[in-house]
């Protein structure tokens, strides 16, 4: 099935979406920073270029949207369009993450995942921050 959209709309649109500075990473950092968290963001020395870096706890957070991260969830579910293209994309962006975790393992950083889905609404969020707390405490 092709696109809805000629190719200059679709890159447009796709030109729109943000790496960083998004609102679940300033959501999450907010509360961080509220909790007493001090915390470095979009570290580009390390492997990954984690969203958070908690240098006290060397502890890393990788703030992931589950389509763009190959997620398990069903906000993960790829387009009825272009299958192949976005199957191929996500599990390249999947194998990329793998090798940047390992890498950041190998130089002794704990690496926590905060999946979009676990914090869509306001119940989600306050208990996915109070075990993203637990997770960075207990790494120390």
């Amino acid at each position: 099935m092709p696109d809805i959209y000629p190719h200059s709309k679709r890159s447009e649109i796709m030109s729109k979406i943000s790496a960083s500075e998004t609102k679940p990473e300033i959501a999450i950092r907010t509360f961080l920073f509220s909790y007493g968290f001090r915390y470095r963001k979009n570290l580009k020395t390390l492997p990954g270029k984690p969203d958070i870096v908690l240098h006290k706890y060397k502890t890393v957070v990788f703030i992931n949207g589950c389509f763009w991260h190959g997620h398990s969830c069903k906000a993960a579910k790829l387009p009825e369009t272009k299958k192949e293209f976005w199957k191929m994309k996500i599990d390249a962006n999947v194998e990329r993450d793998k090798k940047q975790q390992l890498k950041l393992k190998h130089l002794g950083w704990n690496i926590i995942t905060v999946w979009q889905c676990e914090i869509k609404s306001k119940i989600l969020f306050t208990s996915r921050m109070a075990e993203l707390i637990n997770e960075i405490r207990n790494n120390m």
